[in-house]
């Protein structure tokens, strides 16, 4: 338990850590931007298929492809219902935003919730991925998670100084993301452990939000600026060096 607690406090620390540096370099520049979020999107992708989606067809027996097929899609399902009903601010291509039911909120709140539906399900994944026993695969999985947090945190902060936000609010709404992923982390943790017959398909489900956040989120934004190239490279660059992490640490 004293490991999972300390992964959860790293895996949401990194947020707050990517926040610091976000202040250091608060006009970050879209080719950068694009560039690291790729690198993440390729961390997570692997993290997702080698430590959530594969061990869900592993340890499902007999009926592990359909039960991960079956979690695989229930996960980006309920994503993708979350994405729709919680108000918040969605940063879209162009630099445009699209609101959505957000009448009586302010702009900080529609930022912390939009940034919070996606740390949930990562820190979900982080405590999942210990609930199936195997701790040197769990803490790849974990690692590849913070690793997307720190450029995550790192781009959050210009867009919200620009937004008029103060550097105290900021700083303290990168906090309470990391605070959420905290928290998932541990949800996911206890609810594997409380019963061992979900494991395979809370495996899959966490690995689908996770496949739903790269698809929906993180490849369209580093696309979205004349920087393809580069980010498919950054994307291939950060699923490799995943994929070695994996080989070495298994």
């Amino acid at each position: 338990m004293e490991l999972v607690l300390l992964t959860a406090l790293g895996v949401g620390g990194a947020t707050v850590f990517g926040s610091l540096i976000g202040f250091i370099f608060k006009k970050v520049s879209h080719k950068f931007s694009d560039i690291v979020l790729s690198f993440a999107a390729g961390v997570m992708l692997a993290a997702a298929v080698l430590g959530l989606i594969l061990p869900s067809v592993e340890q499902g027996g007999k009926y592990g492809l359909p039960v991960t097929v079956a979690g695989i899609f229930t996960g980006a399902i309920a994503l993708n219902i979350i994405d729709k009903l919680v108000p918040h601010l969605h940063k879209f291509v162009g630099d445009e935003t699209e609101v959505h039911n957000n009448a009586n909120l302010s702009r900080v709140l529609l930022f912390v919730t939009a940034i919070a539906i996606h740390n949930l399900p990562e820190g979900i994944a982080a405590g999942v991925g210990f609930g199936s026993g195997d701790n040197s695969q769990a803490l790849v999985i974990a690692g590849g998670i913070a690793l997307q947090n720190i450029p995550e945190g790192m781009v959050i902060i210009g867009p919200m100084l620009a937004a008029g936000v103060s550097p105290r609010k900021t700083f303290v709404c990168a906090m309470i993301t990391g605070v959420v992923e905290v928290i998932g982390t541990l949800i996911g943790y206890f609810a594997v452990n409380i019963s061992a017959f979900v494991l395979p398909f809370a495996l899959a489900f966490a690995g689908g939000t996770m496949l739903y956040v790269i698809s929906d989120e993180m490849i369209p934004e580093t696309h979205a600026h004349g920087n393809e190239r580069g980010a498919t490279y950054a994307l291939l660059v950060g699923f490799c060096v995943m994929l070695v992490s994996d080989i070495l640490l298994g």
